[in-house]
């Protein structure tokens, strides 16, 4: 039945304690929204219903995560009075009569199951009385006083369902609209495109030594603009769309289709694992990358002078006082570091959960390896096949961001008046018979460096996940194919500002990665491929 669009169950009033209630209403998905198909979402779990109980705009408190995962175990904890409230809305999708039945079947099944304990306890049973479960605002330890034995049981069968940064980075690739999160970004690069304008620093010049004008404005610089605005937008587009397909479809089709909450927990399982690598990248990204490389590039050089840096849009304060003051560009420089920091934890973050996607497949495999029916291996072939496409076009945008960001740290160490120039004068110097690679300045090029770093991180990932997808596999020309084109545009990147005529491979690298991008398949080989594999068995 739908209500308000959600999918609405009755109350059964058929005489059953909270317990077995909730353990229907919550397998069937009962106050959940309808798909897209016009089916129940699925069932919930403890995470799902906390966050739905927490955005009721009433409750300004909201639900401990903890309580919530009491009302789905075996235990002897009920539901208390301000939660039936809560629990009501939900089943009764926001309904007020509807509401008012399930809230008046709750109370009914609480205090079922309280008198169902206590007779239990009269009758000689070691239970202890069922207690309901605390409001919002009571601790930890109050929450868990229950016998020594259940609770170890229940923590035996339960995963560990920590709201840490693992946690909470992964939900915001796979929880709320798929666009919520590269929309963020780009919106995070308008509006430093706004504040650019507004200071005069969008399209600016200063002139060098030896007379040339050169052009550092912030809307020139590609690893500011194309970086920001194009590639990490779709770089998470594609990390969401590939996480949601293996965590709602190819994870409960291959593991568990009948037992949803088991498939979540069980790669819930595995983000937390991952935990010291997401608090790693965290610090590195925020403080090395973001405070002490803005200190040591922007504020020091801003307020100092020196460094030795290429004079770029954040130091053009010092050739160029008369548009924009030191003071200004100190505030300028520090949010966009700040934004770029953050945006690129977001960046690793997709890295290490494409790594967990490729080595959750891998484990499930390895589990299914013995099946030897033709049917399943077809799936497991169909469900590597995507995450292999899926990792490709996240490794080429990765390699991509890297070439933004060396190709503006070189252009501004050369004596070329705009990117477009440099390269352009590269690209002919080929033909010209001259070598222009060395007619640059020396200068300290620490984007150089961290550059590296993300072309190394994205190949790595897609490395992993070729050989551990892709060894043994169905589709090996399809993979090679891959394989040459993420080699070629990492050699275009490596090239850059190394050799002259570089720009000529660059350009033809990012064709094919272009052209990777909209058919990861490359033509006909996906179709092709497991057409032929339909006769080996």
């Amino acid at each position: 039945m739908l209500k308000n669009g959600k999918f609405f169950v009755p109350p059964p009033k058929d005489g059953s304690d909270f317990k077995e209630l909730f353990k229907q209403l919550a397998a069937a998905g009962a106050g959940r929204p309808l798909g897209n198909d016009g089916f129940p979402a699925g069932p919930w779990t403890p995470e799902l219903l906390s966050e739905a109980i927490s955005q009721i705009d009433s409750n300004r408190t909201g639900v401990d995560l903890r309580t919530v995962q009491l009302w789905f175990q075996e235990n002897e904890k009920g539901i208390s009075t301000a939660n039936i409230r809560w629990l009501a809305r939900i089943f009764g999708c926001d309904d007020p009569v509807a509401t008012a039945e399930w809230q008046m079947e709750l109370s009914a099944a609480q205090s079922r199951l309280a008198a169902k304990r206590r007779d239990l306890k009269k009758a000689g049973s070691s239970a202890a009385p069922v207690v309901p479960d605390t409001a919002p605002t009571t601790s930890v330890d109050d929450e868990t006083k229950f016998p020594a034995v259940l609770t170890s049981n229940a923590s035996a069968n339960r995963p560990v369902h920590r709201f840490g940064l693992a946690g909470r980075s992964e939900a915001l690739f796979s929880r709320g609209f798929p666009l919520n999160l590269p929309a963020s970004v780009f919106a995070g690069a308008t509006a430093l495109g706004f504040l650019s304008y507004i200071m005069g620093i969008h399209n600016a010049t200063y002139a060098q030594a030896g007379g040339l004008v050169k052009q550092v404005g912030f809307l020139w610089a590609p690893n500011w603009t194309l970086l920001f605005m194009v590639f990490l937008p779709l770089f998470l587009t594609f990390v969401t769309e590939l996480l949601a397909f293996w965590k709602n479809e190819a994870r409960l089709k291959l593991v568990a289709p009948a037992d949803r909450l088991q498939s979540d927990h069980a790669w819930a399982r595995h983000v937390e694992a991952s935990s010291y690598t997401y608090w790693s990248v965290f610090l590195i990204c925020v403080l090395f990358a973001g405070l002490f490389q803005w200190v040591g590039v922007c504020l020091i050089p801003l307020i100092k002078g020196g460094g030795n840096y290429a004079v770029d849009w954040g130091k053009l304060a010092i050739v160029r006082p008369e548009i924009i003051s030191v003071w200004e560009e100190v505030v300028f420089t520090g949010i966009a570091y700040l934004y770029m920091c953050l945006c690129f934890y977001l960046f690793f973050v997709g890295l290490i959960l494409l790594y967990t996607v490729v080595y959750d497949l891998w484990k499930v495999g390895e589990t299914l390896k013995n099946q030897q029916k033709v049917d399943d291996q077809q799936e497991i072939s169909e469900v590597r096949l995507r995450v292999i496409g899926g990792i490709f076009r996240c490794t080429v945008l990765g390699v991509l961001i890297a070439i933004c960001m060396k190709a503006q740290s070189s252009y501004l160490t050369s004596a070329s008046e705009n990117i477009v120039a440099w390269l352009v004068s590269d690209m002919s110097s080929v033909f010209r018979g001259l070598n222009r690679v060395n007619d640059g300045v020396g200068y300290r090029m620490p984007t150089h460096y961290s550059s590296l770093l993300v072309a190394v991180s994205a190949c790595f990932v897609f490395l992993f996940a070729s050989i551990r997808l892709g060894v043994g596999s169905r589709f090996p020309t399809l993979l090679w194919k891959m394989s040459a084109v993420v080699g070629l545009i990492f050699a275009g990147y490596l090239l850059i500002g190394a050799i002259a005529g570089f720009s000529i491979l660059l350009g033809v690298g990012i064709l094919f990665a272009i052209y990777g991008l909209f058919d990861p398949g490359f033509g006909r080989a996906r179709a092709t491929e497991l057409g032929n594999n339909q006769h080996v068995s």
